[in-house]
């Protein structure tokens, strides 16, 4: 799904519209408002929703791209079809086409895309993998290092008593809550967007 659609704002919008409309919608769909409530969990797929349309925003302003760069990719993209899915949110559909390659055919751009389909996820530590495997295999790539350095950056803040892959943590909903919550207000006050 287009990222502006999920904030509800035009791709023209200016950096501080965007801040905006994320922050509204961040405070409407909270956890918080829905503890004990039956729609807790689509309030939580909504947020889900909603900060990664805002990341991807972020992303592509700081690297200087338009709305619609990362569906194109790079002119040379092996992979278009599986960008847009990417883009579209249809992450089965994009999983299937990156499995259904070849292991000769697995270049550094097809570690990328399966990288962005586990960060789309919520999986970080599975997307950093692929992320820090494209960075190798194509150290110069710009798209590559800026999602490693991204990827690095979220790393740095995250609470080292949560396990990102989701087996066995002792964390409770409370203290997940809390550690995004905190690690998404310092990653916005860096952002700048």
């Amino acid at each position: 799904m287009n990222p502006y659609e999920v904030l509800g704002v035009s791709p023209n919008a200016t950096d501080e519209e965007v801040k905006q409309a994320y922050r509204q919608l961040a405070k409407k769909y909270h956890p918080d408002n829905y503890v004990d409530n039956p729609l807790s969990d689509l309030a939580e797929e909504k947020m889900k929703e909603i900060n990664n349309a805002y990341d991807t925003i972020c992303e592509e302003r700081r690297n200087g791209q338009s709305s619609s760069s990362y569906s194109r990719g790079t002119a040379n993209s092996a992979f278009p079809e599986v960008r847009k899915y990417i883009m579209e949110g249809r992450l089965d559909d994009a999983t299937e086409l990156l499995n259904g390659v070849a292991e000769s055919g697995r270049n550094a751009e097809w570690y990328f895309l399966m990288g962005m389909v586990y960060s789309r996820r919520g999986w970080s530590d599975q997307a950093y993998n692929y992320f820090q495997r494209a960075h190798n295999m194509d150290p110069g790539n710009q798209e590559y290092s800026a999602m490693l350095n991204n990827m690095n950056a979220r790393r740095t803040y995250n609470n080292p008593g949560y396990n990102t892959t989701g087996t066995g943590s002792d964390c409770s909903c409370c203290d997940i809550c809390a550690t995004v919550y905190c690690a998404n207000c310092l990653c916005n006050c860096a952002r700048g967007c």
